[in-house]
């Protein structure tokens, strides 16, 4: 065994990941917390009015980071469903179960943000446009792979139908991504671009990209959480569990 695979070996270790991701999450809840509240301010107070859509632009600052992290959140769960199902690793399950929720938070907060703009911009709180439709579909895969591990009692054979589900699902990310280049749709292209010049104001860019930023530090903290509570119930019993109870017994007393 070589030394990368033996540091992956012992980082899927139950009792190791618990401790690592109880040292990370207060990390992540903090700087992801800080880093929200500047680009909130700088978005909605110093960014600079649109001058065709005044003040209600702002609301990017919040919709499209959560768009993203709808389409991220998704693929980090994908991607752990995969390892999961082809090398049955328990922790990835786990992650990707965990994950679920909060991307489907995201979602949520997507359609909801992406439609109070609509409203002004469009005159209309829905329309049946491909990006809004493939971004409900999103959701809607989301809440079926929740369902889905919640309905099977073992939580294990839970974990790989519903890894089995959003694998499927991957199929969505490009649709969701692509639409507006494939269809003729009412929602605008993307303005901030990887490859070549970005359509948006480098006073609007950054704070957009700074909440980018805090939204995935969140996520990760969100997920570490969600992680170390289905662990200590999946592992209910074992020696290292009752070790932990133990210890922050005892830290707690």
């Amino acid at each position: 065994m070589n030394i990368l695979t033996l540091w992956f070996h012992k980082l899927g270790s139950p009792p190791t990941f618990y401790r690592l991701a109880g040292l990370l999450l207060p990390w992540c809840y903090g700087i992801g917390l800080l880093l929200g509240l500047v680009a909130l301010y700088s978005g909605l107070v110093l960014a600079p009015r649109d001058y065709q859509q005044g003040d209600a632009y702002r609301i990017i600052f919040v919709h499209v980071p959560a768009a993203w992290m709808s389409l991220f959140a998704y693929a980090f769960m994908a991607a752990n469903a995969f390892i999961a199902l082809v090398w049955h690793i328990k922790l990835s399950e786990i992650l990707a179960m965990a994950s679920a929720p909060v991307g489907a938070a995201f979602t949520f907060i997507a359609l909801v943000t992406g439609a109070l703009w609509g409203k002004p911009m469009w005159g209309t709180w829905w329309t049946w446009d491909a990006r809004l439709t493939s971004e409900l579909v999103l959701l809607f895969l989301y809440l079926g792979v929740i369902g889905l591990n919640a309905a099977i009692e073992d939580r294990r054979q839970a974990a790989r139908a519903a890894g089995f589900l959003a694998l499927i699902g991957v199929v969505n990310l490009p649709i969701v991504h692509f639409s507006v280049t494939w269809w003729n749709t009412l929602h605008q292209g993307s303005t901030i671009r990887l490859m070549g010049p970005s359509k948006i104001d480098a006073a609007m860019a950054w704070p957009l990209l700074l909440m980018a930023l805090a939204t995935h530090i969140w996520f990760f903290g969100s997920v570490l959480m969600r992680a170390r509570i289905a662990l200590l119930q999946l592992e209910g019993g074992k020696d290292w569990v009752r070790k932990v109870a133990l210890d922050e017994g005892a830290a707690g007393g």
